[in-house]
């Protein structure tokens, strides 16, 4: 008998319950003992929800990640932390954002730990943090806790951990030290770790382990080998995961680890399947993610039938089969959605479908196709609709694709010729300050989408809204002395879904939420066919809100790479068509607001780095496609108009060279978290062009001092020449309060000035 399982499930409840619990706890509305009571009827219900797999994760749940929580379980806290009193719970927060529930509303909080993408996802973690003094201690409470409560409600429960080596992969030294010499030191707090959840009477403990779908060194491979050799047990069966990608010079140390069974994805790693079968001993398992766990496509169970009945057979009960990966990174339910039409529902799967799906397989591996027949017949008839529909395919698209040529993706002049017309026509000053895009979505702003949304607004009423919240953002820049502006982008709802609506080849969901980070939720546009723009998406707003000032007014785009990357993409054709698709739409909204009079425009690609892929040797092909899509996008304009490009929380430090290829006259870029850690680059590439390296955290509520922004800034000018620096915080606004927004920004404003004053 095949067995079934599942490596997560959304944290975040159907109807984001956590989201909302999570910021109440921090507003000082609920307290402790509220938000541990909804984190335990989440966990109830989510285990509910995946009644009769065989093996349930537990342990899975987090408050705000999971990382973060692996941390607290090894007693990796900050040293910034832990001079606090008072419950775990204000410290494990202060680390997530930089200040508890309880701290005072002041500009005094803790730095926030480092943030940065999960693999390639746009799940953000809190990055663990090392030097050559760590220790680690075990607290196992959060994990024995959860035991019990799934314990007590009959659940069959499988603990999750990351593993240690890729909880050390994950992280960060903060000083010169080597972070691998500190596993001689973590194995012990594992074993104990391990020893505590046997003693609790679990079978399987489930060890996460996705760094092996990366190119490890030696040190890194033998670092498995050690680990795996420590932590070997007969006490308790341990499962190593994989996901995300394929082992490749990995996959015979996965499969001769001493472990008890074997995760890989079979959907990124579907040719090393076979490999995998005949490398693991004969008393092992081996878990199949035969289910995508990150896209929202209905599986072809048929197809995967076809080639998973045979490895049953051979396999027999030493045969699992899951998700990929955690649940985490799609939405809920699909039968909330009563607003989708229902051809596009047809072709969809959320989490409760996919393990809808999973036991369809099981059942038919177990009990014959013919005793699931209904359900393998009415996928069979969805999987052809999706791939016959005329909505999926639009020739004159495919026609606009042909004619791109590499004139398409270049400037007329090179940067210093384009430089000095823009320095012409713009006149700004040294240091010029500017803002990413958006500023606070205030409840007067939700209140009127909501009520647009569902007709109790009508369009012109909705536009007044609109333009007054837009009108209050231009004035507030002013006030503040900001030197190019922002409208703010009180009209939209998120920078991809907001273009996504306007787009032909898109879908979308009205509760498709997942989670991005914290109690941040994102809900991605199902990109689903050809796409094209019928109409200007941005140019009216962005006209209204020049109107309000003298001041230039930069038109606000999201870039193609970042729209595909932030969107459930289609998985009939390769993803380098979609964003060059992308690309055509978003370059005709640049050119219209070129010809609006519009002469700073932004085209955020924050998701440029995360769609590289986990192996080094194939970045260069993403690369490329990726930096020719942005550069299709951005480079129709004349040489006044200056554009700008903004990128956050990821590591960009490796890909400088690609980032300066874009050729785009001035990036802002996420450092403050980093502590300027992106400048290191610098030491050894020559950066061309303008840049803004972040100096606000707008992911924590704590108000920037203007003396830390002055001298971070003056680290930015020892690495770039001054006249070619801007000062800006590293995101946008839209999650930040007005009352945090204002104090902020003034602080950063009185930064340039001095900065200018000692230049």
């Amino acid at each position: 008998m095949a067995t079934t399982h599942n490596l997560g499930f959304p944290r975040i409840g159907a109807k984001r319950e956590l989201k909302f619990a999570q910021e109440g706890y921090w507003k000082g509305q609920s307290s402790r003992d509220e938000l541990q009571a909804l984190g335990a009827q989440l966990r109830h219900r989510h285990w509910e929800n995946q009644a009769g797999l065989d093996q349930v994760p537990v342990g899975d749940f987090s408050f705000y990640d999971q990382v973060l929580d692996m941390s607290f379980t090894l007693g990796n806290v900050p040293e910034r932390v832990r001079g606090f009193e008072g419950d775990p719970l204000d410290n494990y927060f202060r680390v997530a954002r930089g200040r508890s529930a309880h701290d005072s509303a002041c500009s005094c909080g803790v730095q926030a730990g480092e943030m940065t993408k999960w693999f390639d996802t746009n799940y953000h973690y809190i990055v663990p943090e090392f030097s050559a003094a760590t220790e680690f201690s075990l607290d196992a409470s959060r994990l024995i806790d959860q035991l019990a409560q799934a314990r007590a409600l009959g659940i069959k429960a499988k603990p999750v951990v990351i593993g240690p080596v890729t909880y050390l992969w994950l992280g960060k030294a903060k000083d010169d030290s080597d972070k691998l010499a500190l596993l001689p030191r973590l194995l012990p707090v594992y074993a104990a770790l391990i020893e505590q959840l046997a003693a609790q009477g679990v079978e399987w403990i489930q060890i996460d382990e996705p760094a092996l779908v990366t190119e490890l060194d030696a040190n890194w491979q033998q670092a498995f080998v050690a680990a795996y050799a420590a932590l070997k047990t007969d006490k308790v069966k341990l499962l190593l995961a994989t996901y995300f990608g394929q082992l490749q010079d990995n996959l015979a140390l996965a499969c001769n680890l001493p472990v008890q069974g074997l995760h890989i994805d079979a959907i990124n790693a579907r040719a090393e399947v076979e490999q995998a079968v005949a490398l693991l001993s004969a008393d092992k398992v081996l878990s199949l993610g035969v289910i995508n766990g990150r896209n929202i496509w209905k599986t072809d169970l048929n197809a995967v039938l076809e080639w998973l009945e045979p490895i049953h057979r051979a396999l027999h009960s030493r045969l699992w089969i899951a998700p990929t990966c955690s649940l985490l990174h799609v939405p809920v339910d699909l039968t909330s959605e009563q607003k989708l039409d229902q051809e596009t529902k047809t072709w969809l799967a959320f989490a409760l479908q996919k393990l809808d799906e999973l036991k369809t397989l099981a059942q038919a591996l177990n009990g014959g196709r013919e005793s699931v027949q209904a359900a393998l017949a009415a996928n069979r008839t969805a999987i052809e609709s999706r791939s016959q529909s005329p909505r999926v395919h639009n020739p004159s698209v495919k026609a606009a694709l042909a004619k791109i040529d590499a004139a398409l993706g270049r400037r007329d002049s090179a940067y210093p010729q384009r430089a000095a017309k823009q320095s012409a026509l713009l006149k700004l000053p040294p240091y010029p300050t500017t803002t990413i895009g958006s500023f606070p979505q205030t409840a007067e702003i939700r209140q009127a989408r909501s009520q647009f949304k569902s007709g109790e607004l009508d369009e012109a009423s909705y536009t007044t809204v609109m333009q007054r919240e837009i009108a209050r953002s231009v004035h507030e820049q002013e006030a503040l002395g900001l030197d190019v502006l922002v409208h703010g982008e009180a009209e939209r709802n998120d920078m991809v879904e907001y273009f996504g609506e306007q787009l032909d080849g898109y879908a979308f969901s009205q509760f498709g939420w997942v989670q991005s980070y914290g109690s941040r939720c994102v809900k991605p546009p199902i990109l689903f066919g050809d796409i094209s723009r019928p109409k200007a998406m941005t140019v009216e707003w962005i006209k209204y809100a020049q109107s309000q000032t003298a001041k230039p007014m930069k038109g606000m785009l999201t870039g193609p790479v970042t729209i595909l990357n932030w969107s459930f993409v289609r998985d009939d054709q390769p993803r380098s068509v979609s964003c060059y698709q992308l690309a055509l739409a978003i370059r005709e909204e640049v050119l219209d607001l070129e010809k609006a009079g519009v002469r700073v425009i932004q085209i955020d690609e924050a998701a440029l780095r995360e769609g590289l892929p986990l192996r080094k040797s194939q970045w260069n092909d993403y690369l490329q496609w990726a930096v020719e899509s942005f550069r299709i996008t951005a480079n129709g304009v004349q040489d006044e108009t200056q554009i700008h490009t903004h990128m956050c929380y990821s590591e960009f430090n490796d890909i400088i060279a690609s980032i300066a290829d874009m050729d785009a006259d001035v990036i802002t870029i996420e450092t403050s978290r980093s502590d300027m850690e992106l400048l290191d680059a610098f030491d050894n590439f020559n950066y061309p062009n303008e840049i803004g390296p972040g100096v606000y955290d707008i992911h924590s509520p704590n108000i920037p001092d203007q003396e830390h922004i002055v001298q971070l800034m003056k680290k930015a000018a020892e690495r770039i020449p001054a006249e070619r620096l801007w000062v800006n915080p590293d995101c946008g606004l839209k999650t930040r309060a007005w009352e945090e927004v204002i104090p902020a920004l003034k602080n950063m404003v009185a930064a340039a000035q001095t900065l200018r004053a000692t230049a």
